[in-house]
């Protein structure tokens, strides 16, 4: 099974979780690195992998069943279609390109070769969330009327230090996180279709946003609201809850979102839940049944990285595609277009 050979273009911090999971895996073996910087170099040494400089020279050798593209966004579309064209699957890191235009003509030569490629939403691999959207569409909510949510945590310093452009237009929670909320947030109540946001740059005083409030229609008539900030000192983020990642402290006793129906919620992610025992019994007059749902935890990451082995292997369908991944960018930039407009954008 590790004969599957995997290759990881892009050494940065992404970059470099991809090469560690490959060599930790049963299912695949790191075929190469490619990266044109030196530390690269190094990196593909240590892990005992060849070492490119280009994907063009990757590719031009045959040697690899599928790529793993953690590079820069803007490279996203050229080094996708470059996967196309030589027939090799791919896992393309969020957000799947630039602007939706190249993602559209990327989804579009993927369908017209038969490559298959994935966007790398990885949460959408976590058991938290396909539990919690088994609960949801096991009706026990009812119907559903509203989600509540929040990414709130605090960058230091040094993170802007590290990279100026941050502090610049582009460079704040709404393109940097929210891409991620807006797939956690599609995936337990549905497909957003329109929203409105205010944006402030008021604590940090940057040229970009710091604090964001945002409201969201979806398709199926529920609303929702979000707060979104990288200055505040809260632990109601996803990172900081879900203890998915080992490299933030984890806060097990918060909660970041709550899906709400007409028979009962879901707080996200401790998994309580909350519901009436009939039609009959609803009302705020009357207790609610709690319980807290057991889930098996697992690293989403690794999941994906076996999703994306599987549908190399012709054995799995991409879970998250390149147009589920457009979607998300779409809202993403409808939150931007809204914040800075003040009015409500459609996403359609």
């Amino acid at each position: 099974m590790r004969g599957l050979r995997i290759a990881i273009v892009g050494a940065g911090l992404m970059g470099r979780r991809h090469i560690e999971l490959v060599a930790q895996s049963s299912e695949c073996r790191l075929a190469a690195v490619v990266d044109p910087t030196p530390a690269a170099a190094a990196f593909a040494r240590e892990f005992d992998a060849p070492h490119y400089e280009t994907l063009d020279q990757l590719l031009a050798t045959g040697r690899c069943d599928g790529v793993i593209l953690a590079t820069p966004n803007r490279l996203h579309a050229a080094q996708g279609l470059a996967c196309v064209d030589a027939g090799v699957p791919a896992l393309i890191e969020k957000p799947v390109t630039v602007t939706l235009e190249e993602g559209q003509g990327l989804a579009d030569a993927a369908d017209a070769a038969g490559v298959r490629l994935l966007v790398g939403h990885h949460r959408q691999h976590s058991p938290i969330i396909a539990k919690a959207r088994e609960i949801v569409a096991s009706g026990r909510l009812g119907r559903l009327v509203a989600v509540t949510g929040s990414a709130m945590f605090y960058k230091p310093e040094d993170y802007f230090d590290d990279g100026p452009w941050r502090r610049q237009s582009g460079g704040g929670p709404i393109l940097i996180n929210m891409i991620h909320e807006v797939g956690n947030l599609r995936a337990l109540v549905g497909e957003i279709t329109a929203v409105q946001a205010f944006a402030s740059n008021h604590t940090r005083g940057f040229a970009v946003e710091d604090t964001v409030a945002i409201n969201l229609c979806f398709a199926n008539g529920a609303l929702g609201s979000f707060l979104l900030s990288d200055t505040a000192a809260s632990a109601r983020s996803w990172e900081q809850t879900s203890g998915e990642n080992p490299d933030y402290p984890s806060h097990a006793d918060e909660d970041c979102y709550s899906v709400v129906g007409t028979d009962g919620s879901l707080a996200l992610p401790t998994m309580r839940l909350k519901t009436y025992g009939s039609e009959a019994e609803r009302s705020w007059w009357k207790p609610f049944r709690a319980e807290s749902l057991e889930i098996d935890r697992a690293d989403p990451l690794a999941r994906q990285l076996a999703h994306f082995c599987a549908v190399v292997r012709g054995e799995a369908t991409p879970q998250v595609t390149l147009r589920d991944g457009l979607r998300n960018l779409a809202v993403t930039n409808a939150i931007a277009e809204a914040a800075k407009t003040g009015g409500v954008v459609s996403t359609l």
